[in-house]
């Protein structure tokens, strides 16, 4: 249970005591001590966001108290009690009666607004929220309920405040001052509530919108999540997400309830490495699509994947060597109720403990290359090989991933989009700047018959993650027709190869393996054909590409061979969007 969500609970049962009684509250749950005041005040920032009316008081002894209240006695076991079972104070907790407290140091800036109210003299017509009995809300006026404000607690406006920006009225900070922004959200309130907007709540509406916040954190089951063995903290719309099993580094949470909602903790040991590979590896998945906003730093990053079926949001922060965060997916029609949460897990998610043991869910009968702990990986559509031409990074490819692309990468990170096809060739341009590590040398003439050949390429459309040499020889300088633009060649290769340089023993690029597009004939296996270097110079001066034309005369170690081919030659991937 949430500290938001308690004080709205704290409200609606305070508010049934009259002054009379407030004015008797003097009774404390004290929830630890800590001999400094810096040790102190740490702990305190972080229980703050967990449970209501927090006080901290510097005793003679020296040692310093923090402490929940003021509250009657009977309300004080209540909130022992129930705070001990959800977990969120030590179970050591007990009651004091206050009178051992010094000087207040916290809240930071002043006395506690809940300790005023202790002392100070209420009105008698105005509580916060009316007790049994009271004047039906529509006879209090302005002035009144002005007056029945001025007794809210700060945690009692902060709350306001959260429940205005939760059905988005309120849209600056928390602070529980109501300036002029605050004012106008009740306006906006009011007006929707179909009651006369004066800005300034009356008792009964201040229960009005309390008790709608609630019942909307009730339907979301919206609470702090601890997950001991992620070692990660969270707020977490339980009531939209239940927990399925650990596959490391992930802990996941699955819909319930057909909601369509799916949660994924994230906790691993790690450093900046560790984040920026993770970064690299969620936009594989089929659950990030492509498509969003997405912002990295050294120490953490947001990742935001927008698809018409599905949007996922995931938050990564790096502490003390542990690399936590969490993933939220949802479909279109969670997407407003979604947009309220998102904020409220990004401001709860915290480290508790170490990350998450690499081997936990570990079940070797779910190995899967398409699978990342558990989660699908995005596969195109298909993948063909490619090449650097210029040192702007513009790739020569095959035709085929001109038509019927969504979207088009080079070596699947980076969007690429075609500038020039024809029948047999095209040729694609990164849309962000590229540096490649060596471009092709075009081969001044076609080569000699039955010399060695071998085209670099991706075989299996990417699998194995680097490019190999398949080796051949050139057959004829024509194809079968008589075609003088085309090469035939003897060698035995892929469809993941089409697009590949294929290169002569000097490493100089004769040509580009084409596809096989005949449909009224069956061919040799070990027949294939490359459009040839010459024809392809000429394309390419009319693009704008000035290619590198070779002058090697000499033949290429294999070893150096199947390095130049790796450093130029490029994955090029067509995905459906």
């Amino acid at each position: 249970m949430t500290r938001r969500l308690l004080n709205v609970f704290f409200v609606i049962f305070m508010g049934f005591f009259a002054p009379a009684a407030l004015a008797q509250q003097s009774t404390w749950v004290q929830i630890e001590s800590h001999p400094t005041l810096a040790e102190a005040q740490d702990r305190a920032r972080a229980y703050e966001t967990l449970v209501p009316d927090l006080n901290g008081f510097a005793a003679p002894s020296g040692w310093y108290s923090l402490a929940l209240g003021p509250f009657d006695a009977a309300t004080a076991q209540t909130t022992l009690r129930q705070l001990r079972a959800n977990g969120l104070i030590p179970r050591d907790s007990f009651i004091a009666d206050g009178r051992g407290f010094g000087a207040q140091f916290w809240p930071e800036g002043g006395r506690n607004d809940s300790q005023q109210a202790q002392v100070a003299t209420p009105s008698p017509t105005a509580p916060a929220i009316a007790p049994p009995g009271s004047p039906s809300p529509s006879d209090e006026t302005v002035a009144e309920a002005r007056a029945s404000e001025r007794l809210l607690t700060r945690p009692q406006r902060e709350d306001l405040q959260t429940a205005l920006q939760w059905f988005g009225f309120y849209t600056a900070a928390i602070d529980g001052a109501f300036g002029p922004g605050t004012r106008r959200s009740m306006q906006l309130w009011q007006d929707d509530q179909g009651q006369e907007p004066t800005g300034i709540l009356t008792t009964a509406q201040r229960s009005q919108l309390l008790e709608q916040y609630a019942a909307a954190l009730a339907t979301l089951g919206l609470e702090v999540l601890r997950d001991d063995i992620a070692g990660v903290q969270i707020e977490a719309p339980l009531g939209l997400v239940q927990f399925d099993r650990y596959e490391a580094p992930f802990a996941h949470y699955e819909a319930r309830d057909d909601s369509g909602v799916r949660m994924i903790l994230i906790s691993q040991a790690g450093d900046r490495g560790t984040v920026s590979g993770l970064y690299d590896i969620l936009q594989t998945l089929d659950v990030v699509p492509p498509n969003g906003p997405r912002s990295k730093g050294r120490d953490g990053f947001i990742l935001r994947g927008e698809g018409p079926a599905l949007t996922s949001e995931t938050h990564v922060r790096l502490r003390n060597g542990h690399v936590h965060g969490f993933m939220l997916i949802w479909p279109p029609e969670q997407a407003e109720t979604i947009a309220r949460v998102l904020p409220k897990m990004e401001a709860s998610l915290r480290s508790i403990g170490p990350a998450m043991d690499p081997a936990q869910g570990y079940d070797a009968t779910r190995q899967d290359v398409d699978l990342v702990s558990g989660l699908d990986v995005r596969r195109p559509l298909k993948s063909r090989s490619g090449f650097f031409v210029d040192a702007a990074g513009r790739v020569l490819t095959s035709a085929e991933m001109a038509n019927g692309c969504g979207r088009l990468t080079i070596n699947q990170q980076h969007p690429a989009e075609v500038i020039f096809a024809d029948d047999t060739i095209a040729l694609l341009a990164p849309q962000e700047r590229l540096a490649p590590v060596a471009v092709a040398a075009f081969a001044r003439t076609p080569g000699r018959l039955r010399s060695s050949v071998s085209v670099a390429g991706f075989p299996y459309e990417g699998i194995l993650g680097a490019a190999s040499l398949t080796f051949g020889t050139l057959e004829d300088l024509r194809g079968l027709t008589g075609d003088e633009a085309l090469l035939r060649l003897s060698m035995v290769a892929q469809p993941g190869d089409t697009g590949g340089p294929v290169f002569d023993e000097t490493g100089a690029v004769t040509g580009v393996l084409l596809a096989d597009t005949s449909a009224t004939r069956t061919l040799p296996q070990d027949v294939a054909f490359a459009r040839k270097a010459g024809d392809i110079t000429v394309t390419l001066l009319s693009q704008g590409v000035s290619p590198a034309i070779s002058s090697a005369t000499e033949a290429l170690a294999p070893q150096d061979l199947t390095t130049r081919a790796a450093d130029m030659t490029v994955l090029v991937s067509c995905w459906e969007q």
